[in-house]
């Protein structure tokens, strides 16, 4: 079946360890969706979703750059992409984007925090705490299938990240890895704007319809701004929705006045200063905005982020850029 999704604007150290390391915990198929996505929150200024500009070729290996990802990884040997409908030259349309089939529940989905000594602690087992996802692997009977045959299965996770719960802004910006660059406050993985080949992840794969898929070992999760996690209302600034992996939070798309945040707006690393509430005071603290517009959430660490797990099992690989049939 094709689904389109809608306009979905505003839907929405240390080396200390991330373990995830699947293990069983058993979905319910089809069943009666544990949430919707909320609805969209329309900020000052928000981008076309029907011509959103393409991010191939703005990837970085040198240093930070607006615009770009400042990526670790040099080099990409990811499949080429497949043609899709909804690119067309420089940009793309959000909008006509094919969604996975499939609304499937996670009944045993958890999520914790926990502040505790200048330690931001989060533990759970990576699965949606507050919306079903689709059907993965892709059915052959689904229309995404002709162009992401994304053949990984959702499975759990065994989350253990510490973050500062006092990030120190660095000197320098730290690249971001391939795969996990952050969590959502429901329990997901948030990994960087780059698919297997190095190109923009939310313009060419295909995701549920909330905006998120599974990589090779399991682990659900988002590219971009996730349509199914809400970040407050119009005409003030968004709430948090996240976390990245040096700690500093992630909020929604909407600055201080409720306008809608460009990337001519934010630095390298897709984020500001300034005064927000932070746990439980405000003050004036760098943070992350989540947009629809590429780099979407994070592109560099502005702060020391944590070291994932060395196995490299969990968050470290991406879906694979394009799993067409044969």
């Amino acid at each position: 079946m094709l689904r389109r999704i809608g306009a979905l604007m505003g839907i929405t150290a240390g080396s200390l360890g991330l373990a995830l390391l699947a293990f069983g915990t058993g979905p319910t198929p089809l069943g009666g969706a544990s949430s919707a996505a909320t609805p969209a929150v329309a900020g000052t200024g928000g981008p076309d979703l029907t011509a959103l500009p393409l991010g191939d070729g703005k990837v970085t290996s040198s240093g930070p750059r607006r615009g770009y990802v400042y990526s670790c990884q040099e080099s990409f040997g990811g499949p080429a992409a497949a043609e899709v409908p909804w690119i067309r030259n420089s940009s793309y349309d959000l909008t006509a984007k094919y969604t996975v089939d499939g609304a499937v529940n996670w009944p045993g989905a958890r999520f914790n925090k926990k502040l505790a000594r200048k330690l931001l602690k989060l533990s759970g087992n990576g699965l949606p705490t507050n919306h079903p996802t689709g059907a993965f692997p892709v059915a052959a009977s689904d229309d995404a299938y002709a162009v992401d045959a994304n053949p990984n299965s959702i499975s759990a996770q065994s989350v253990a990240l510490k973050l500062s719960g006092r990030p120190r802004r660095l000197k320098r910006a730290q690249c971001t890895p391939t795969g996990q660059v952050g969590i959502m406050r429901n329990g997901v993985a948030i990994f960087n704007a780059l698919d297997a080949g190095g190109k923009d992840a939310v313009a060419h794969e295909v995701q549920d319809s909330c905006s998120g898929h599974p990589q090779q070992s399991g682990v659900y999760h988002y590219h971009g701004l996730p349509a199914c996690i809400g970040s407050g209302g119009a005409g003030k600034h968004s709430k948090r929705i996240g976390w990245a992996l040096d700690g500093y939070p992630i909020h929604g798309p909407l600055g201080s006045e409720g306008e809608y945040m460009r990337t001519s707006d934010l630095d390298a690393c897709h984020g500001h200063a300034h005064k927000i509430r932070y746990q439980g005071r405000v003050r004036k603290l760098f943070h992350y905005h989540a947009t629809e517009i590429y780099p979407y959430v994070i592109s560099c660490f502005r702060a020391e982020p944590v070291t994932l797990d060395s196995s490299g099992r969990g968050a470290q690989q991406p879906p694979p850029a394009r799993a067409l049939p044969g």
